[in-house]
């Protein structure tokens, strides 16, 4: 149940806050540091990252301990009720929030639009630890602006996309359940919600501590659900807790938001290949492709498909198969589509198209119409 933004969105809230982030953003964390003010933050990995320790919806104490991967709550006092908002959101992100922004190469002050092809690059993935008691969930809390910000702006007029990896506790996100489906290879209750902005939560059904996954794949099933659009900017990847009850004890462990090199740069093997023109359709090995239904709903559905090389390495792949009739593709990320009609043609990207012997990569896409459980590819 995410609410802390429901109450930075207010305007004296707002200008408390900026007003206390000029004042309590620290210097670069090199040994451990400790973070007790309200609102105070400190940067780690030479300034890729802000860890903040945002206490916002409780006058009692809270310490975080930051060092160079992540942090550790220290000291939580006081508790909320749990048919209300967490008394705080201790993090770890790259990007800009509410004007305080990492020096990351991946989210620059400007962010990064959907449609850029960079977008489809970027992974991120976070180790977490766990008390054995207390009242909290451990999510991911990722924002999508409209518009295209700067670094002193704060639109909450897009999307947050919460990606719960444990809950602890009678808590539950915003809104209500609208789906489950499968996605980085876990399966996730979907809920919505609308605050002034969309609310989209994918809750884990088993806890983990860690979680290492594309933002694309859980941004396009929003897209797929109507709850985003590909002309947003993503300006902010955060990890971290909301505490409701105790706290001491959650703990970050490693963290990383990383990007792959512009699709649209070309193999080195193919300097003179045109974007416009297909990968190889005789690559320097054999493949296989293995189709795989990942979620579905009323009237769409996700799936995947895994290529793998054969005994000899890939230099370029195309995947080719036939779609059922009434259905077609919205959306392919980690390939390029020229599907037309029934037939469905996917090609590398030119960051997955070269394959050692043996080895493997995958792409994915969200479909329209009557999911098939199966699909006939052939690969070359």
């Amino acid at each position: 149940m995410s609410r802390h933004h429901r109450l930075w969105a207010l305007p004296f809230a707002l200008s408390l806050l900026l007003g206390l982030v000029a004042i309590a953003t620290a210097q670069s964390a090199a040994a451990d540091t400790e973070i007790c003010a309200q609102y105070g933050s400190t940067t780690i990995a030479g300034g890729r990252y802000v860890v903040a320790n945002n206490r916002w919806g409780t006058s009692e104490t809270q310490c975080i301990s930051v060092n160079d991967r992540g942090f550790r709550v220290t000291r939580a006092d006081g508790q909320s009720s749990t048919s209300g908002a967490p008394k705080s959101y201790p993090s770890v992100y790259a990007g800009c929030h509410y004007g305080n922004c990492s020096s990351s190469d991946v989210i620059g002050p400007n962010g990064v639009q959907v449609s850029d092809p960079r977008f489809a690059t970027i992974q991120t993935s976070v180790s977490m630890t766990y008390p054995s008691s207390g009242t909290y969930d451990a999510a991911y809390d990722i924002w999508f602006h409209k518009s295209r910000p700067s670094a002193t702006t704060q639109q909450n007029d897009g999307a947050e996309l919460m990606i719960w990896l444990n809950r602890a506790g009678p808590i539950q996100p915003i809104g209500s359940r609208v789906a489950t489906v499968n996605l980085a290879g876990s399966t996730w209750d979907v809920w919505f919600g609308n605050t002034g902005w969309n609310v989209v939560s994918y809750v884990r059904t088993s806890a983990t501590g860690s979680l290492s996954f594309a933002v694309k794949a859980f941004f396009d099933d929003m897209v797929a659900r109507g709850y985003g659009s590909t002309s947003w900017y993503l300006t902010s990847v955060q990890a971290g807790f909301e505490p409701w009850i105790g706290g001491t004890g959650l703990a970050v462990t490693d963290f990383s938001v990383t990007a792959g090199s512009q699709p649209t740069q070309q193999p080195t093997s193919q300097p003179t290949q045109q974007p416009t023109q297909q990968p190889t359709t005789n690559p320097s090995g054999t493949c296989s492709a293995t189709y795989r239904l990942t979620g579905s709903w009323a009237g769409g559905f996700q799936a995947d498909v895994t290529v793998k090389a054969g005994s000899r390495a890939l230099n370029g792949w195309v995947v080719r198969g036939t779609l059922p009739s009434g259905v077609s593709l919205s959306n392919v990320w980690n390939g390029r589509s020229t599907t037309s009609g029934t037939s469905l043609v996917v090609a590398n990207e030119a960051y997955n198209g070269s394959l050692g012997a043996g080895a493997s990569t995958s792409f994915g896409f969200v479909g329209t119409g009557s999911a098939p459980s199966s699909l006939a590819l052939s690969c070359g």
